[in-house]
C-alpha cells in the first residue's frame, strides 16, 4: 500500500472512529501524529481503543455475516506485542478456551502484530482433518484435504477418523512453519443425535462448538493484520445444511435419508428436503442438550432485520451479500429473503487470504 493510500485509509477510519466515539476534539492532534509517523516510517500504530473499535466496525461491515446485531459486544485481545512462536500458540489456545467458555460461546478476536509477518495456516482454529483414500474417496472433511496433507508433511500423525481435530500451524515471516496439537481439554465436541429418529444416531456424527475463523486479514485504517482469529457462535444451518450436508463436504443427506427409510429413487418424495430438515433439527437439539450456544436460522434472520433497523436509525446503510445472508433452509419464509441488499465493501473489514502453503 502506498503512503497516499495508507493516509486516505487512516484518515477515513480515524475520522469515523473519533466521531462515533465522541472524541472529535482529539482528532486533529492525533491525525498530525499519524501523518508524521507515516512520513517517517511508512506506517503507524493504532492506539488500543482505535484497534478495539476497528475490529468491531469490521464486523459491522462484514457483508456475509448474518449475526452482526451484536457487533459492539466482541471481546478484543490485543496481542500485538508478541513475537515468540510459543507465546502465539499459548494465546491461540487461550482464545479457544475463552471463546468456548464451557459452551456459553463468547464473540472474541485476538489480534497479533501486523508487521512481523505472522500467519495462521488453519482456515479455522478448530477443524476436522480430511484424508484422501487410494480409490479417490475421502474420510473426514473434504474441505481440509490439502491442509491435512500439509500437516502430515510437517510431521503430524494422521488418525484416519472422520472427525479428527487438526493441529494448529503458525508461521512467522522468515522462519519455518511450526505446529502444535490443541490440548484436548479445551476442545468441546458435540455428539449429534436426533430427539426422535434414533437411527440417525447410528451415524455417530459430531461437530466442534466454536467456529473461530483464522484465514482472514483484518484491515483497520489501512493497517493489515494477517493474524486476527475471530469467532461468533454457530447458526444451526452452517453445520446441518452446509458442513454435514453439502456434496463437497460430508455429503450426509443420502445416509440420513436411508436411516429415515426414505426412497432415494423417488424425486417426488423430497427425500433431500426431509433429510435436511431432520439433520438440522438434530444439530439444534444436540447443541442445546450439550449446553453449547447456537442459534436457529429463523431467529438469526429476525436479528439481522433488527440490526438493519438499528443501523438505519444511526444513519448508516447496511451492506450485505444476499446469497450469504439468506439461510440455506426455508429462505423464502423469512424477511431477509424479500429484502434488497447492496454488496458494497466498506472499510474496516475482514478479507480472505490465499492459502499460506500455496
Amino acid at each position: 500500500m502506498t503512503d497516499i493510500a495508507l493516509r486516505e485509509k487512516a484518515k477515513a477510519y480515524l475520522q469515523l472512529c473519533y466521531r462515533e466515539l465522541n472524541k472529535e476534539d482529539l482528532f486533529e492532534e492525533r491525525w498530525l501524529k499519524v501523518q508524521s509517523s507515516i512520513d517517517e516510517k511508512g506506517t503507524y500504530e493504532l492506539l488500543d481503543f482505535e484497534l478495539d473499535y476497528g475490529t468491531k466496525v469490521a464486523w459491522r461491515n462484514s457483508n456475509k455475516c448474518i449475526g452482526r446485531l451484536f457487533w459492539r459486544s466482541m471481546e478484543v485481545f490485543d496481542k500485538r506485542a508478541l513475537d515468540s512462536i510459543d507465546d502465539i500458540f499459548d494465546v491461540l489456545f487461550e482464545h479457544i478456551d475463552f471463546a468456548t467458555n464451557g459452551g456459553n460461546i463468547r464473540s472474541t478476536i485476538t489480534v497479533f502484530n501486523a508487521h512481523k509477518g505472522i500467519r495462521i495456516w488453519n482456515p479455522q482454529l478448530l477443524g476436522f482433518a480430511g484424508y484422501r483414500q487410494e480409490d479417490g474417496s475421502i474420510v473426514g472433511d473434504p474441505k481440509h484435504v490439502e491442509f491435512t496433507e500439509e500437516c502430515v508433511k510437517l510431521g503430524w500423525e494422521p488418525k484416519m477418523g472422520p472427525f479428527d481435530i487438526l493441529p494448529l500451524l503458525v508461521q512467522i515471516e522468515g522462519r519455518k512453519v511450526q505446529w502444535r496439537e490443541i490440548p484436548k481439554e479445551i476442545i468441546k465436541l458435540v455428539p449429534i443425535e436426533h430427539p426422535s429418529i434414533k437411527a440417525i444416531n447410528d451415524l455417530k456424527l459430531k461437530w466442534y462448538s466454536t467456529p473461530i475463523i483464522s484465514n482472514m486479514t483484518l484491515e483497520v485504517g489501512g493497517i493489515k493484520f494477517m493474524a486476527a482469529p475471530f469467532n461468533g457462535w454457530y447458526m444451526g444451518t452452517e453445520i446441518g445444511a452446509r458442513n454435514l450436508a453439502d456434496e463437497d463436504r460430508y455429503n450426509l443427506l443420502p445416509l440420513v435419508a436411508e436411516k429415515m427409510g426414505l426412497n432415494l429413487h423417488d424425486k417426488n418424495s423430497l427425500w433431500k428436503d426431509r433429510a435436511l430438515i431432520e439433520l438440522n433439527q438434530a444439530v439444534l437439539y444436540s447443541f442445546r442438550k450439550a449446553g453449547v450456544k447456537i442459534i436457529d436460522h429463523n431467529s438469526a434472520s429476525k436479528q439481522f432485520m433488527q440490526f438493519m433497523r438499528q443501523e438505519e436509525k444511526e444513519g448508516r446503510n447496511v451492506t450485505a451479500n444476499w446469497s450469504w445472508i439468506v439461510p440455506p433452509v426455508s429462505g423464502s419464509t423469512m424477511e431477509v429473503f424479500h429484502t434488497e441488499m447492496h454488496d458494497i465493501i466498506k472499510s474496516p473489514n475482514y478479507f480472505y487470504q490465499e492459502d499460506a502453503w500455496v
